[in-house]
């Protein structure tokens, strides 16, 4: 099959639509500026635009073109145009060549430079080019992100600084952020320092360890639950930013470093109210006023582990922390220690519920299978804090021999810490039989309020002897 001749069809300044694509407001050739850019009588140098011939997929369309009369004093600021001009203006025999000059530019076809176009950018380059105004060129992020690739490629250097300063000050939309790092790889290292480093995170050499990310996360929530003002919004904010992250693993270590934090912080306050040492001083309005502050830190310290735990089992990543409470024997011993003395009741009267609701969340985390924790976990958590709400039980009951004011209306009618008590009993039927019988023993205090009431405290122990009573042959019988 023969080769047809494409036809270039169409007068200077005009052109043609390849199936309608090219056909829009900009066929029109720009205004001539007198004296400048476009214009015919100081012109020495006709400058064609023109399609690539092979971007043309119809042989028989005519290649759309576009004439510009522009002057050779000002293509000279472009080096390509510098380079290619040259050796235009002079022959061997000293005779000027013809006049005004023709070139051709050949553009390939780019759908970004074409959105507002098929030769607006170079237009606009090429009008810089003679003009020079920069300020008056450069509006908007679309006018810079469709000149620098046409500056790079007439190696137009002024006009690319001048559009990277532009992109640094102003903001983007999603889509020009992308179009930046498209031609990211096409700038200099000075050129593209400070738009790498708004869209590209630069970990500094003393933060190696910590991603931009991780670092971020870091900040929101010790502002969350220790520097902020308006704190419920701000809280329900960062939680929304967490549970809408995509990294499971960095939140999980994020939050699990918060936690591990605040509970130093409430194991050192609370060490130090538990000291033998502040017990015993002389002068009782300092001893008073030192246990004043340390039950205060206590506090607010406890109120920064309840809302990471609600975190951490909003977005079920408790694992670690699982664990972490039920190593916790010595930070259960002190507030053991404290909630036997009356002082607390006077200055932190909600300490016992915050303890009580933390040990809760985590607990039924792992009663509910949403932690799977292993054997020896689960067995340490129950030893642990089992006698923690003992001694509140026993408090409240002398307070409150008919209920419990201990009441957390997320739960309906049933107290937070009769909660927690069908928690523990559901964790120990999990526990072998010799470990299960241990704990047991220190739940009979579970039945102290009404013995028609306690059907969990009921049900475990049956469960237990049902388990007991089984021979070890019975084993051999299940097929």
């Amino acid at each position: 099959m023969s080769h047809r001749k494409r036809q270039r069809n169409g007068s200077s300044g005009r052109l043609s639509s390849i199936d309608g694509a090219l056909a829009d407001d900009s066929s029109s050739p720009p205004a001539a500026m007198p004296g400048s850019f476009n214009d015919p009588v100081t012109a020495d140098v006709t400058l064609r635009l023109e399609f690539y011939d092979d971007l043309i997929p119809d042989l028989d369309a005519p290649i759309p073109f576009l004439d510009l009369s522009v002057r050779s004093d000002a293509l000279r600021r472009s080096h390509y145009f510098s380079c290619l001009l040259s050796d235009r203006w002079k022959q061997p025999d000293g005779s000027s060549d013809e006049f005004p000059v023709r070139l051709t530019l050949k553009i390939s076809r780019d759908d970004d430079l074409r959105r507002r176009g098929p030769f607006h950018a170079h237009v606009a380059v090429l009008r810089l080019l003679h003009t020079l105004d920069f300020s008056g060129s450069i509006a908007s992020v679309s006018d810079a992100l469709d000149m620098i690739p046409v500056a790079l490629e007439l190696v137009f250097n002024d006009c690319v600084r001048a559009c990277v300063r532009f992109l640094e000050a102003v903001p983007w939309t999603e889509d020009e952020e992308e179009r930046v790092l498209k031609l990211m790889p096409f700038l200099g290292k000075e050129e593209s320092e400070e738009l790498l480093s708004r869209v590209l995170p630069v970990v500094s050499a003393s933060r190696e360890c910590d991603s931009i990310p991780e670092s971020m996360l870091r900040g929101l929530i010790d502002t969350a639950i220790r520097r902020n003002l308006n704190g419920a919004t701000v809280k329900a904010f960062v939680a929304r930013i967490l549970k809408d992250f995509p990294s499971r693993e960095l939140v999980e270590k994020v939050l699990g470093q918060a936690f591990l934090s605040s509970l130093e912080r409430v194991k050192d306050y609370m060490g130090k109210y538990a000291s033998p040492e502040v017990r015993i001083a002389e002068n009782s309005n300092e001893r008073e006023a030192i246990q004043k502050v340390n039950l205060h830190a206590v506090l607010v310290n406890v109120k920064h582990l309840h809302w990471l735990i609600d975190r951490i089992m909003e977005l079920r990543v408790a694992d670690k922390v699982v664990r972490e409470w039920s190593e916790q024997e010595t930070l259960a011993a002190d507030l053991i220690k404290t909630f036997r003395d009356d002082t607390w009741k006077n200055i932190v009267p909600g300490l016992a519920f915050l303890v009580t609701r933390c040990s809760y969340r985590l607990a039924d985390a792992v009663a509910s299978g949403i932690t799977l924790a292993p054997q020896q976990v689960r067995m340490r958590l129950v030893k642990t804090w089992l006698p923690v709400l003992n001694v509140l039980k026993d408090i409240f009951l002398q307070e409150h021999p008919v209920g419990y004011i201990f009441r957390n209306e997320s739960v309906g009618d049933k107290t937070l810490y009769l909660d927690l008590e069908e928690t523990f009993l559901k964790i120990i039927s999990t526990l072998p039989l010799s470990s299960a019988q241990e704990l047991l023993q220190q739940c009979l205090c579970f039945s102290t309020r009404n013995l028609d009431n306690c059907p969990h405290l009921t049900s475990a122990f049956r469960t237990w002897f049902r388990r007991a009573n089984r021979s070890p042959l019975d084993l051999r019988n299940i097929s």
